[in-house]
């Protein structure tokens, strides 16, 4: 896997003012992220903050029984760490690299330093944060009225939103921890998508064939995320936003 890449190839870094990405660009670093890694467990010490360039990394909550829930997905559109860089610094789960890929990271003392002292910054980040939280309220509303089959093309759509491919290396496993299911139930409507044509799959990975066509299976909850990500946001005309907000 090569690198360095652009830190703009991230679309939140790609976002912020010139002059914040700036500020930032001496303390990025890019590493790389490899599949199955645990870039932290629950309650660790978070050094650094990452920003995706390619891949997905998934926050998992392991409940007290031991079973394993994921919660949200990072990917180029956004980062990870920013809530604990600004407060307890600690994980508030296990972030587990699902896709590998590179990310640029930084240290959560700078992070934090640059987030109080550049409002456009702050601005941006802030903007980010109201985003990934209105995708999670309204993935917690989909998990309890949907059904699998919607939930699950509602779940691929959102990760191919994040990858630059049409075929995703995840398995059945993967995706039942991901909708709270048993396996079981995810190779049933895999199958069934696959013979709807909507989906090839293989050993470790399934192809997104037709994607209007998952879109339409998906339930409502997959465009409503999405319209609100739209109107949420970072303003392209960054210059006219932050002379407005000075």
């Amino acid at each position: 896997m090569s690198f360095p890449l652009s830190h703009r190839t991230n679309q939140l870094l790609s976002a912020l003012h010139p002059a914040d990405l700036a500020c930032l660009e001496p303390y990025l670093e890019q590493v790389e992220l490899k599949k199955g890694a645990v870039v932290y467990k629950t309650d660790e010490r978070m050094p650094f903050a990452y920003f995706p360039h390619n891949g997905i990394v998934s926050l998992t909550s392991v409940l007290p029984e031991g079973k394993s829930i994921e919660m949200a997905v990072f990917g180029y559109e956004g980062m990870f760490g920013l809530a604990s860089a600004l407060t307890t610094r600690l994980s508030i789960g296990r972030f587990v690299v699902q896709i590998p890929g590179i990310a640029s990271r930084i240290d959560t003392d700078v992070l934090h330093r640059a987030f109080e002292e550049r409002p456009q910054l702050r601005e941006c980040f802030l903007r980010y944060v109201e985003v990934l939280l209105a995708e999670t309220l309204q993935a917690m509303a989909c998990n309890t009225a949907h059904s699998v089959e919607a939930r699950c093309c509602r779940l691929l759509l959102t990760v191919l939103d994040r990858v630059d491919q049409a075929t995703l290396p995840v398995t059945h496993e993967h995706l039942s921890r991901m909708l709270g299911v048993q396996r079981s139930s995810v190779s049933l409507v895999t199958s069934g998508l696959q013979s709807a044509g909507l989906i090839h799959q293989r050993r470790g990975a399934i192809t997104v064939t037709d994607r209007s066509g998952l879109e339409q299976t998906a339930c409502g909850c997959y465009e409503i995320a999405r319209q609100r990500s739209k109107q949420l946001s970072y303003p392209q005309n960054r210059e006219a936003y932050c002379a407005q907000n000075r």
